[in-house]
């Protein structure tokens, strides 16, 4: 593998030189900068990035802690995260919390060990004593989906408020009054806004959400599953579930079909968080949608303004309702609810 030193005798310049020209250096002519980067070319060099790292006191790595990957939404952000920090000069490291705060702390302290440029955080719980440590010591980082209130961290998010008020409003168009809910964890600020949303938007119609109609969930298939299970033990079960995220939605469609009952006539059902499997399950599933890709393309601009020393701003998305045929919809539709103004559009 070839050296600087090789590249600088190659070009005829100094090994200083070649080092000003891989670093941008200004000073350099036009005519030893077009020496250096042929010999680059020609030799196939690569710069030593740890080397470098110690040198530029950057390493041009983002660290990414993500809630759960086997959540097609977070495996979809993750995703678009890895695409636009590419785009931007930077690599990714990616850690999966699994919705364990343990495992969360551990992906950011070896993060943080690696020496990596800035963080990009999914919190799983409201107050993580390591991430508070690095915020406080200057590390620039970035909420995304989920945030932890009072800390000064910019957060880039959906905003699914005006999406479940249009779900409810869809609900009981279709003549529902009997809604149920399976909520994320407490210690979550997702988990906590969309009960708190969904029972708004149910009082706004004079309808109530008991406790009965509550299931604590942990955004996993089990838990939709078991939820699912005791509403349908009810003495007065509901006439819907919503599910605060997609895999709740899959475990509750599995709790219905395990006991020979059909959706949405038995039980209908919807979900926060759309993914592309909704359309193909019997029947598709009206979900709200989020617009992921540009959540963690925003994330990483937001991400790499903090490390170049800019302030950037939150950034609040709109999320949208997509009807389908869970709900007992009347007819086959794929139709979008504009949550600006509420409106209806193929």
């Amino acid at each position: 593998m070839a050296s600087i030193k090789d590249v600088a005798a190659e070009a005829g310049v100094s090994v200083a030189t070649v080092s000003r020209v891989l670093n941008d250096h200004p000073s350099v002519s036009a005519d030893a900068r077009t020496r250096v980067l042929a010999a680059v070319e020609a030799l196939g060099y690569r710069p030593n990035a740890v080397a470098r790292s110690l040198r530029t006191d950057q390493t041009h790595t983002l660290g990414l802690v993500i809630s759960d990957v086997m959540n097609p939404y977070f495996t979809e952000l993750a995703r678009s995260v890895e695409e636009e920090a590419r785009a931007l000069g930077y690599s990714v490291i990616i850690g999966n919390a699994d919705e364990r705060p343990a495992l969360q702390d551990h992906h950011v302290r070896n993060l943080l060990d690696r020496r990596i440029d800035g963080l990009l955080v999914s919190p799983t719980d409201g107050g993580s004593p390591l991430m508070l440590d690095a915020v406080r010591a200057g590390t620039p980082m970035v909420f995304v989906d989920r945030w932890i209130p009072g800390v000064a961290v910019p957060v880039v998010r959906a905003d699914g408020r005006a999406a479940i008020r249009d779900l409810v409003a869809h609900l009981h168009g279709l003549g529902h009054r009997r809604l149920a809910i399976i909520a994320g964890p407490a210690a979550t600020t997702t988990g906590q806004e969309r009960v708190t949303v969904f029972r708004e938007a149910l009082q706004a119609y004079g309808l109530d959400l008991p406790d009965a109609y509550i299931g604590q969930g942990d955004f996993q298939a089990e838990s939709g599953r078991r939820v699912t299970e005791g509403f349908l033990d009810l003495p007065e079960p509901p006439e819907v579930v919503f599910a605060a995220d997609n895999l709740m939605a899959l475990g509750a469609l599995d709790a219905v079909r395990a006991r020979g009952l059909r959706v949405p006539g038995d039980l209908a059902l919807a979900a926060f968080d759309d993914i592309p499997w909704f359309v193909h399950t019997d029947p598709p599933i009206t979900a709200i949608a989020q617009p992921t890709g540009e959540l963690g393309r925003a994330a990483v601009r937001a991400l790499v303004d903090r490390i170049e020393g800019r302030h950037p701003e939150s950034v609040i998305l709109p999320a949208r309702l997509v009807v389908r045929r869970s709900c007992g919809e009347p007819a086959p539709q794929n139709v979008v609810v504009n949550p600006v103004t509420n409106r209806s559009k193929p």
